[in-house]
């Protein structure tokens, strides 16, 4: 909280930027609010907001959601069918895409293998994010890229990625605080492959912090270098 209120002190633009699709932009924002955040929606960009924004550049309004309920209050504008959606059965409709983000314990091999059988109909696999794992209440847990990995692999197609590390992600969050040339952003997080690498791909600094899921050993196995390594969030304030 203390650094947040700094750098709004100092003038300094920034957004929360997360993968997460297990909550709607609004709950995101309780939540921070929650922890004692001041925070707005404007500033918060997620992965379901990128892919709504590939969704409407492709005009795709029928899509089989494999998400969290909450989430599925930020996709009310699309034809929901199959999947997760509310009183949804398999084989209820013909989606043009299928969008998976993360459900944790919720996913069964019955919405596996629903998710399967329209990708291989012809649906687009939509890939909300394709984080490896994550840090759940008790230690690392699986994440949505486990699912549609396994997806990939069994129809042959592969998955338009939306949340990091997609290229397009980074600049698309930076436009939304008017933010000047790449180079000079920073991307702050625990992920290495998606707040690092991908950042420094699409020419931000990649800073990671030791927080979160971090662990040493697959630092350095990983053999991505991140530009900062920071003992937590506070540490973006030393510069």
């Amino acid at each position: 909280m203390e650094t947040v209120a700094e750098l709004r002190r100092r003038g300094t633009p920034f957004r929360f930027v997360t993968n997460t699709t297990r909550r709607s932009r609004s709950a995101l924002v309780e939540r921070l609010r929650g922890y004692g955040f001041a925070v707005e929606p404007a500033e918060v960009f997620t992965s379901v907001m990128a892919g709504l924004a590939l969704l409407r550049e492709r005009r795709i309004t029928r899509i089989a959601p494999f998400v969290a309920e909450s989430t599925l209050e930020d996709l009310a504008e699309l034809e929901l069918l199959g999947g997760t959606a509310p009183g949804a059965r398999p084989g209820s409709g013909v989606p043009e895409a299928v969008i998976v983000g993360d459900l944790g314990s919720q996913w069964t091999p019955t919405l596996l293998n629903e998710a399967f059988r329209y990708v291989l109909d012809g649906a687009l696999l939509v890939a909300l994010q394709k984080d490896r794992y994550w840090l759940g209440a008790t230690g690392l847990e699986l994440d949505a890229g486990a699912y549609v990995a396994a997806i990939e692999y069994a129809t042959g197609a592969e998955a338009i990625v939306c949340g990091k590390p997609r290229g397009t992600f980074y600049p698309a969050a930076l436009a939304t605080l008017g933010a000047g040339a790449p180079a000079s952003a920073v991307m702050v997080g625990d992920d290495l492959w998606a707040d690092v690498a991908g950042a420094q791909r699409a020419g931000l600094q990649g800073w990671l912090v030791r927080t979160g899921k971090f662990r040493q050993d697959v630092l350095h196995r990983s053999g991505i270098v991140p530009d900062r390594v920071l003992d937590s969030i506070a540490g973006v304030l030393d510069t």
